[in-house]
């Protein structure tokens, strides 16, 4: 299994956003995440102007494994991803 940092830009209301973060738990894959609604002001601005940079369309998950972005929940290609 490949030490690529895994970054997810989730929504905290977000089945979807729930169950990546699940996955990534049950398979002991250390991750870290924004819930962009829980953030205000300038810095959810900030944040929103990054994932753009990942996904033009803002759509969550945004997950960002290494340098491979995937939007949406994609079991299995989140799981080649990260070699598992």
């Amino acid at each position: 299994m490949s030490e690529q940092p895994v970054q997810i830009y989730s929504l905290s209301t977000c089945s979807h956003c729930k169950a990546i973060k699940k996955l990534l738990t049950e398979c002991t894959v250390h991750y870290d995440f924004v819930d962009v609604d829980l953030l205000e002001g300038e810095e959810r601005a900030a944040i929103l102007e990054d994932v753009k940079k990942f996904n033009p369309r803002c759509s969550f998950p945004t997950i960002i494994i290494g340098n491979e972005v995937i939007v949406g929940y994609k079991e299995n290609k989140i799981k080649e991803a990260l070699g598992l």
